[in-house]
């Protein structure tokens, strides 16, 4: 039985957000990926298009959440389902760190605005 302790996840930063990983295939995952997401206060992510459905539940804190040109506000327990080709911004406008636990099948990549590629270890 595959059981990842705290202590043997892997965590990777880019643009200002740390990714914890939890689940992915080097941790024995067969079809999904599963990180937790830490975005400090007053961080504004790139816009980003995905190639697979991620399932973003913020656990704590308070984001703004672009999708597809269309803002929301989102508070502890609210989840967003993020679908393929979707375009997606978070800015956390608050004074603490946001926390969120996402879930995406294995392959996942994104699309800068700039055209540039991004394929996150965290979910593959």
């Amino acid at each position: 039985m595959p059981i990842v302790r705290s202590s043997e996840a892997v965590t990777h930063e880019i643009h200002g957000v740390r990714f914890i990983s939890y689940a992915t295939p080097r941790s024995g995952s067969k079809e999904l990926c599963a990180w937790r997401g830490e975005i400090p206060a007053g961080t504004r992510a790139p816009a980003h298009t995905v190639n697979r459905e991620e399932i973003f539940h913020l656990l704590e804190g308070e984001l703004l959440i672009t999708l597809d040109g269309r803002t929301e506000r989102i508070a502890p327990g609210d989840t967003v389902i993020i679908n393929p080709g979707a375009t997606l911004r978070f800015e956390n406008p608050t004074d603490r760190t946001a926390i969120s636990w996402v879930t995406t099948s294995i392959g996942l990549e994104a699309e800068l605005t700039d055209g540039s590629r991004i394929t996150p270890p965290w979910a593959n």
